[in-house]
């Protein structure tokens, strides 16, 4: 669920940086942003605060708009990832669902930027190695890969039994292979295997390290 955020938190995120949404406040305002996941915090020293791409969002609104209610993201929040294995029909697809989209996948790019050694932005960032279902579902969705849901056919994204490793299937060999090179650009390990019991293809993914 969204959580309100005060005069004082909305200001700090308006003060962030313009190029690199770094916060400054007290460690008490920046770790309350943190629990609102607005801002994370830098994992190698000085641990310095920056804005999510959530946070992001919430700074880029018409001066006088920013809501009462900053937007969460998190599964029931207002961007949710789609691994095609919701049991409910999605939200509608369009216009705006493919700008949420593209904003989630520039939001990771720029985690990897400001987490990753040296600036890669080629390889996952700690986020992703620790939301990689969430984080691959995004990578394919972001490259209009379709997922799976009632009625339609699409990817979809699983743990897999071996641990920091996730599963995405397709109905297709085809779709399987598309899904496979996409993530591969975007940065994992990708090996693709078959099912002995049903002969469908699937790939394994996991994080490529920097």
């Amino acid at each position: 669920m969204a959580k309100p955020t005060t005069a004082a938190q909305r200001r700090i995120i308006a003060e962030a940086d313009p190029v690199t949404g770094r916060l400054r406040g007290t460690e008490a305002q920046l770790t309350a942003l943190v629990r609102l996941q607005l801002a994370f915090r830098h994992p190698r020293p000085p641990h310095a605060y920056f804005l999510t791409p959530a946070g992001h969002r919430v700074r880029e609104e018409p001066a006088g708009a920013v809501p009462e209610t900053a937007p969460v993201e998190a599964e029931s929040g207002v961007f949710a990832a789609r691994t095609g294995t919701e049991q409910d029909r999605p939200g509608e697809d369009g216009p705006a669902r493919a700008r949420e989209v593209r904003g989630a996948w520039l939001g990771i790019v720029e985690m990897r930027r400001m987490t990753n050694p040296g600036g890669d932005r080629e390889t996952p960032c700690a986020w992703e190695r620790a939301h990689q279902v969430r984080a691959v579902a995004i990578a394919l969705e972001a490259a209009g890969r379709t997922p799976a849901g009632p009625g339609r056919e699409g990817y979809r994204v699983v743990d897999a039994v071996q641990p920091d490793v996730v599963e995405v299937r397709e109905e297709t060999s085809e779709g399987v292979r598309a899904c496979g090179a996409v993530l591969e650009r975007a940065g994992w390990l990708v090996s693709e295997h078959g099912d002995a019991r049903t002969g469908r293809r699937y790939v394994l993914v996991s994080p490529r390290r920097a």
